[in-house]
């Protein structure tokens, strides 16, 4: 199958290789009583080109993405929505586009969403990506990874687990399932755009759940001065990395708001961020290959 990606940031129609969804879990995913993997909503007339909406996953899938000149280098992508729907295209297989231009093989997550409103948005989404992260490790010889380059890029909600997972140790948010869980979820490299509410403003600090370890991988942040999701998330999880020692960079932008993706965004310099973000991914690249 090959899927038709609309990119407004570069104003061209590309063709992307892709096979169909395939699953996370060996069977249910933890907890769930379904295998519905969601329900996609109608087009917004305003939104062109159009963004694809899914609600009531509980059975998440995710896509593979190879490049014509893959460099053995993967990226798990977990796209945004707010918790109660997953937004793939947008946030998912557009940015899987330009991560093929730069020889990386991408992973589209089509995580669990929101399933009671006494429960935390992040919890199941988390239990995907830890999994979803060992399985394409475990899998890294089937589409030519090297078991020491597969990366983390989540957008907003996508973004809050993203950090949690960041955050975590080794220990799962689940109980062991297979073979597979024994291999690790954490993430080689990590990009983090516009994450979602991970500031707590009556602590002044980062929201419980995330707090940079001396583990964390090295991390590339955006977002942007106007975001309704505070930017003094990013601000202090790049703090945390820079106390730490760890590479990082982080942007924020003037303007922009929020769930702009690699898309323009009128009066913004905001769909600039992919250029500074793909410079900073050829140099983790090519330090990795150095250092053989």
């Amino acid at each position: 199958m090959r899927v038709l990606l609309l990119c407004a940031v570069f104003g061209w129609v590309t063709i992307l290789p892709s096979g169909e969804p395939l699953p996370v879990w060996p069977d249910r995913a933890p907890g769930e009583t379904s295998h519905a993997t969601g329900e996609v909503q109608p087009f917004r007339p305003e939104e062109k080109p159009p963004v694809t909406r899914v609600t009531k996953i509980r059975r998440p899938t995710f896509t593979v993405h190879v490049p014509d000149q893959a460099n053995g280098t993967g990226v798990v992508i977990l796209p945004g929505g707010g918790f109660g729907k997953v937004v793939p295209d947008k946030e998912g297989t557009e940015a899987a586009e330009w991560l093929a231009r730069h020889g990386v093989t991408s992973f589209v997550l089509s995580y669990r969403t929101t399933f009671s409103k006494t429960e935390p948005g992040w919890i199941r989404p988390l239990q995907d990506a830890q999994r979803l992260m060992s399985l394409v490790r475990a899998r890294a010889a089937k589409w030519g990874l090297k078991t020491d380059r597969i990366g983390l890029l989540g957008f907003s909600a996508g973004g809050n687990v993203a950090a949690r997972l960041l955050s975590s140790d080794s220990t799962r948010s689940y109980d062991l399932v297979d073979a597979v869980d024994h291999i690790s979820f954490r993430p080689d490299f990590a990009m983090l755009v516009y994450p979602w509410r991970i500031y707590d403003p009556e602590k002044d600090d980062l929201v419980d759940g995330v707090a940079v370890p001396r583990s964390c991988p090295p991390t590339f942040i955006v977002h942007t001065d106007d975001d309704r999701s505070s930017s003094l998330g990013a601000v202090l999880f790049y703090a945390g990395l820079k106390r730490h020692q760890v590479p990082a960079e982080i942007h924020v932008y003037g303007n922009g708001g929020h769930g702009y993706g690699l898309r323009r965004v009128k009066n913004s310099e905001i769909s600039s961020w992919p250029g500074h973000a793909g410079h900073w991914l050829d140099r983790w690249i090519a330090n990795k290959n150095s250092s053989k």
